[in-house]
């Protein structure tokens, strides 16, 4: 079968779509190791793992251009799940970092004006994970800010205050809270060792992030089935016949 004749006789295969949202930590989630990267290893064949993170962005910035990055399209499933990761920029002191700095209240109106924004395009709020950025290094932090030549521009006690109001989002919402912040801290533990320069996750850290965030997505995922038939089950004399239209195996 000639290809134009197999493209006009097959329908459209639609791989089911799971969104990241974030700033950086979600742009560099797709680096070796990242949790991006392992959620996408995760659901080889049964999903595309789309990542759509901005570095320095914050929640005001964010929901500016969430209706530009999925709306509700015809011949297209909604999102079979979306994380929404954001806080890290947001939590910047306001006299150090007034750029990037989002006032606390506003901070907590955003995410729930992008949660409402997916539900008006068919993603509930049950297919939603919040992330809170994780707990701050301050002496790593400053470290970095020293060499560009500013002061510490973040606190922890701060990014805690962002971490609880993304908490109380989610659960006004119904949607699923990942509360990293509290989590690389239980029982008081040392976190450093799951951030590269103070902000940043480091491999171990997004080791952490996948192992917390999985669970929480698995149930999500859990109807999708292996796209396209295995291997040995596609029919060798007339393969078209396994290929063309087939979805689930």
């Amino acid at each position: 079968m000639a290809l134009r004749e197999a493209a006009s006789s097959g329908s459209s295969l639609l791989w089911p779509r799971l969104v990241l949202f974030g700033d950086s930590i979600t742009q560099f989630s797709f680096q070796p190791g990242g949790w991006g990267a392992a959620l996408a290893d995760r659901l080889v064949r049964k999903c595309d793992v789309l990542n759509r993170g901005f570095s320095g962005y914050n929640t005001r910035w964010a929901k500016i251009i969430l209706p530009s990055l999925l709306r509700k399209e015809s011949g297209f499933d909604s999102p079979v799940a979306v994380t929404i990761f954001f806080g890290a920029n947001d939590s910047a002191l306001k006299e150090e970092n007034v750029k990037q700095h989002v006032p606390l209240d506003e901070f907590g109106a955003n995410l729930e004006s992008m949660v409402r924004y997916l539900q008006s395009v068919g993603v509930p709020a049950e297919r939603v994970v919040l992330i809170t950025p994780p707990p701050l290094w301050e002496a790593a932090w400053e470290r970095e800010c020293l060499a560009k030549g500013c002061r510490l521009n973040r606190r922890n006690t701060v990014v805690g205050e962002y971490a609880s109001a993304c908490v109380r989002v989610a659960q006004d919402c119904g949607a699923d809270v990942l509360d990293l912040w509290a989590l690389m801290q239980k029982d008081g533990q040392d976190f450093s060792a799951y951030l590269s320069d103070g902000l940043h996750l480091s491999p171990k850290g997004n080791a952490f992030v996948f192992s917390h965030l999985w669970p929480l997505l698995e149930r999500k995922v859990a109807p999708l089935p292996w796209l396209l038939p295995y291997w040995q089950d596609v029919a060798e004399a007339k393969p078209e016949l396994s290929l063309l239209g087939a979805g689930e195996h």
